[in-house]
């Protein structure tokens, strides 16, 4: 705990060589025995793949576990709606993949802006997660054999990636799910469903409790443990449009960023680049098409400007594969940011398709005449469906029709080797925290990552902290709980007394429109500091002229969404100030004044090859930049190549 405390960036990596760092840590640590884990409770929020899983091995090996999350149940957490896959080095199809393979692959995915150790144990222990998900059950597609199956994802020349059909994501939440409800059934995890998760309690430096509001009563509630696990999600909807769930939001890490916890690389978001294209102003969310569709569909635009006539009428000669033209080793399967900027920089050139333009085809006729239309729906057939059922077209017969969007957040709270924050006692998990992805994550690696942080890494981590700590006797009758309870009170009141003009909802798209044209696929210094001067006016007019109707007593989700967006709003201002400092592009954080002649991302490693580390210093202060460096005894830093 010392150590963490004097020197809040040391990132614990332990010594030795890159293969042997998990295990040196992993014999170093520290133990807690059998019969004294009893002892100890320890608070997991959020359910997903991270939460859920670290929830259920935690009571499995004997701890007291409080689970939250602000669903009416953990199996709708968000990690439902991940479709495509989950990577793991098994190499099945023996076509050359590698433990350390798949961690170069991720690496350089992330555009080198990735710590090194942490990535390196995220491959090491993939094949893992398989074999555990394997013995729960979860219905991966398999081979003719009886292997599991696997597919390609992008940024890779390997099949690495396990699926069941387009629904991994709700397949692996169920195993986790299964494990978790296990331990409900025993009595060692307690369930709080529908509480949200508004502030964090520090006691002497330590994490120790959370408050939370439960939603259907309105009551605002405090919670003590020993330990506290943070694993609720990414921020990709301070963009109000994006694949994620209405739900998802930034408040909980943000209350943790204001007790203590350094928030690192916000800038760092995701723009997948196969996303039903938007439709019109009523849209609250857009739907994300598989990347795994990439493996069999072809992406293309007309090669003549504004050419408007149907796919079907557009012959061979008359087309553009520009990821195959410009990419020819990987073609269709470059990483995402990748994707997402060519599909921009075609519609922006006027190659773009559909009504608005802002589209491009993604083409399975050849496909469906190698294979057979069955063997396509055995593939993808949800996913064809649920794109019928939004668009009322048959992508069987015509293409579909995508651009990209807001996906995933690479940036989170930081967190050392041991997966622990600035504040000692507060663990981050999955896309929570920072780790793992750098500056672009690659396809099926965030499911690897949640489940690899909750079943593999945090469960002796924190066992080290629980057995060095000296924690005190802490209940919730201490003064810290009063007094955060209180400033959550205060808050909640302050969100109920706006009786002004406009509805949340007005605010969180003006809030999206700022973030996606000013720091969305582009951002340039003359966009950022206009963006940071509206998001402030904005703030501004929200707590002036919002109107937040009902009470706080009862459920009421107008004022869960005015709580989310008033963080959102305050978030948004440290996001472009985080990508208005790092004058350099790098994986999804593309900046204008830097690329090269062929307009690709241009590093600069000899100022940025650094985490960027944002330490809350008050609501009228700017936020302080700490830097960790990030160093590569394993592999060289190069230019990213696709081509």
């Amino acid at each position: 705990m010392n150590e963490a405390m004097n020197n809040i960036l040391n990132s614990r990596v332990p010594d030795g060589p890159l293969s042997e760092k998990w295990q040196n840590c992993k014999n170093e640590m520290k133990l807690v025995a059998p019969n004294n884990k009893r002892k100890y409770d320890i608070i997991v929020v959020g359910t997903g793949l991270a939460g859920a899983s670290a929830a259920a091995s935690l009571a499995e090996m004997g701890y007291n576990v409080k689970a939250f999350c602000y669903q009416d149940s953990a199996r709708r957490a968000h990690s439902i709606a991940a479709q495509g896959g989950i990577n793991a080095a098994k190499n099945y199809p023996n076509d050359g993949d590698s433990v350390y393979r798949l961690f170069y692959d991720t690496i350089k995915g992330g555009d080198f802006r990735a710590r090194e150790s942490n990535v390196y144990r995220l491959a090491e222990v993939s094949n893992n997660i398989i074999d555990q998900c394997v013995a729960q059950g979860v219905p991966f597609a398999r081979e003719y054999g009886g292997l599991l199956a696997n597919r390609t994802f992008g940024g890779a020349q390997v099949s690495r990636t396990f699926y069941c059909r387009g629904q991994t994501g709700q397949q692996l939440l169920l195993g986790a799910y299964s494990g978790l409800m296990r331990q409900v059934a025993a009595g060692k995890v307690q369930m709080y469903s529908r509480h949200e998760m508004l502030d964090l309690v520090v006691v002497d430096g330590v994490a120790r409790g959370i408050v939370c509001r439960n939603m259907v009563s309105g009551e605002i509630e405090t919670y003590a443990a020993h330990a506290v696990l943070l694993c609720t999600g990414g921020y990709g909807n301070v963009f109000y449009l994006s694949t994620n769930a209405k739900g998802c939001n930034v408040t909980a890490a943000w209350r943790c960023y204001k007790r203590g916890a350094y928030f690192a690389n916000p800038c760092y978001t995701q723009i997948h680049p196969t996303c039903i294209p938007v439709k019109g102003d009523y849209q609250s969310k857009l739907t994300l098409m598989s990347e795994s569709l990439r493996n069999d569909g072809r992406v293309w635009v007309p090669k003549d400007v504004n050419d408007s006539r149907l796919p079907s009428q557009i012959p061979e000669d008359d087309r553009d594969y520009y990821l195959e033209r410009r990419y020819p080793a990987f073609g269709n399967m470059v990483p995402r940011d990748v994707a997402s900027r060519a599909a921009k920089e075609r519609c922006d050139a006027g190659y773009g398709v559909g009504d608005s333009g802002k589209a491009v085809y993604l083409d399975f006729k050849r496909a469906i005449e190698e294979q057979g239309e069955q063997r396509i729906r055995e593939k993808y057939g949800n996913l064809f469906h649920m794109y019928q059922k939004i668009t009322d077209e048959n992508p069987y017969h015509v293409p579909m029709r995508i651009y990209p969007a807001v996906h995933y957040t690479m940036g989170g709270l930081w967190v050392d080797y041991h997966l622990q924050s600035t504040v000692p006692g507060l663990y981050v998990l999955g896309e929570a925290n920072f780790s793992d992805h750098g500056a672009n994550r690659l396809g099926a690696s965030a499911l690897m990552q949640g489940l690899a942080d909750g079943y593999f890494v945090v469960p002796y981590t924190i066992g080290h902290h629980l057995a060095t700590a000296n924690l005190k006797p802490v209940s919730t009758a201490h003064p810290q709980f009063a007094a955060v309870k209180e400033d959550v009170e205060n808050r909640v009141r302050k969100l109920l007394s706006g009786k002004g003009d406009r509805t949340v909802q007005e605010f969180h798209r003006d809030l999206g429109e700022i973030m996606w044209n000013q720091c969305g696929m582009a951002r340039s210094q003359v966009g950022l500091e206009s963006a940071i001067e509206k998001i402030q006016e904005l703030r501004d007019q929200f707590w002036n002229r919002v109107y937040v109707p009902g009470v706080g007593e009862e459920l009421n989700q107008q004022l869960e969404q005015a709580g989310r967006l008033a963080d959102f709003l305050e978030f948004g201002e440290l996001m472009a100030r985080d990508a208005l400092e790092r004058n350099e592009s790098c994986g999804g954080h593309f900046r204008e004044e830097y690329q090269t002649e062929e307009g690709e991302a241009l590093r600069d490693d000899a100022n940025y090859a650094h985490v960027a580390a944002w330490e809350y210093t008050g609501n009228d202060s700017t936020a302080v930049r700490h830097t960790e460096p990030l160093t590569y005894d394993t592999v060289k830093m190069t230019t990213r190549s696709y081509k």
